[in-house]
């Protein structure tokens, strides 16, 4: 099967699983694929792109699956052929809710699907149901690129976003660490940071708008107010002396690489040997190993 038809097919596909509960009942009656498992016989995906899973939301959810049960099926793969190893695509929380409810089985969706396939479900089904946050959502987006090869706009007919809100999530990974944190713990919002992706002083900035648990129309005006005061000027750095200039060309003219020393004097310093391809690269590091 082409790529192309692939992707079509996992659309399709979601559409069948995912939808509403009379959509998916008829999927999977079609697919004679539901049963009951053993709740032992199911584990975590470790590449499933959610990782946060609020305590507050999951005791609401163990108290609905004890009244309830488990309503929709959990879409699980195997993983051998001993028919008690199941790794779960899409439903990880109603797995952990029946496991704190007590339940000793759950109903699943059996599918035989590739590794590429299950991570393509798993994010694209937690996006879906806007089950992850902007940074999770993010990362899901940018595994689906690099890994699988998705176009911003293949990915966003697949998923039913527009290409511009798959461009904007994905342009949170610009964000410092710090701030990526804050949305990922439920501090900031995808709003919030949004304001945020083009500041150097994004950190210091994120910070404020938390402790002040500003909204999103006052952050954006923090970010302007900071953006309309005035830089303060760079300090110029010290001019380099005679010897330490002729020491950077004699190294920059014996290994054909443009070599930078920055002395900071009883500080100690450091030494750049700058590259331009990886075969310069390679000939640094043979170099080094002597």
């Amino acid at each position: 099967m082409s790529e192309a038809a692939s992707k079509k097919r996992l659309g399709r596909g979601l559409a069948a699983l995912l939808g509403d509960v009379e959509t998916e009942d008829a999927a999977v009656e079609r697919a004679h694929s539901q049963r009951r498992l053993p709740v032992e016989f199911l584990r975590g995906n470790p590449r499933n792109p959610r990782r946060n899973f609020n305590e507050d939301d999951l005791a609401d959810l163990v108290a609905s699956v004890k009244e309830k049960g488990i309503v929709q099926p959990i879409v699980v793969r195997p993983v051998d052929d001993s028919g008690r190893s199941y790794e779960i695509i899409a439903g990880e929380r109603r797995w952990r809710a029946a496991q704190r409810a007590g339940l000793h089985e759950v109903p699943v969706v059996v599918l035989d699907v590739t590794d590429r396939e299950a991570l393509e479900l798993a994010i694209i089904e937690n996006v879906q149901r806007s089950d992850l946050n902007a940074i999770e959502e993010a990362l899901g987006y940018e595994r689906l690129t690099e890994e699988f090869s998705y176009s911003q706009a293949e990915l966003a007919k697949v998923i039913g976003k527009s290409r511009s809100h798959v461009a904007n999530t994905m342009r949170l990974l610009r964000l410092p660490e710090v701030v990526r944190t804050y949305v990922l713990d439920g501090k900031l919002t995808a709003g919030h940071a949004r304001t945020l992706i083009t500041r150097d002083d994004a950190e210091d900035l994120a910070k404020q708008i938390v402790d002040g648990n500003l909204s999103v129309r006052e952050a954006e005006l923090m970010t302007q107010a900071a953006s309309d005061r005035p830089k303060k000027p760079a300090k110029a750095k010290p001019e380099k002396d005679a010897d330490t200039r002729a020491l950077e060309k004699s190294l920059t003219d014996a290994i054909g690489l443009n070599v930078v020393i920055d002395h900071r004097g009883e500080a100690g310093g450091s030494v750049q040997i700058r590259y331009k391809t990886l075969e310069q690269l390679d000939e640094i590091s043979a170099r080094l190993r002597g």
